[in-house]
């Protein structure tokens, strides 16, 4: 199945996500100094939100670098998609927690991550730690 010309298969951009050292000195940046609100936080990183947006700026002290996240309906079927208009998988479709994620690049090698939420969001306590999703 392709996505119609008419019909964006990307449903919206999920988040950019950053690389800090240490994930208290990003939180005391982006949430107290630049004041993004806390949504989630594992050992590994921080789902940070802007008061009129749903993308999450997402810090983390795993991967260096900056990414882009976009959201689809199916990863799978995005994954076909990008291919028949010219571009290519660097990643094959591969779990996460919330569903599927792959690692696509256009035909000008920008590179930008896919992923799905075919098994849910994230539950959160009071204090936004995930404990289950």
């Amino acid at each position: 199945m392709t996505t119609p010309t008419n019909q964006s298969l990307f449903t919206k951009m999920d988040c950019f996500r950053l690389y800090v050292e240490d994930l208290e000195a990003g939180l005391k940046y982006y949430r107290d100094g630049l004041g993004l609100k806390l949504i989630w936080r594992t050992d590994t990183a921080i789902g940070l939100g802007m008061d009129n947006d749903v993308t999450e700026i997402v810090i983390n002290n795993e991967r260096q670098g900056q990414e882009v996240d976009l959201k689809v309906d199916s990863v799978y079927e995005a994954v076909k998609t990008i291919v028949q208009a010219g571009g290519r998988v660097i990643v094959e479709p591969f779990d996460i927690r919330i569903g599927k994620c792959a690692v696509v690049e256009d035909p000008w090698k920008n590179q930008y991550v896919i992923l799905d939420s075919s098994k849910g969001t994230f539950v959160t306590d009071g204090d936004g730690n995930v404990i289950g999703s």
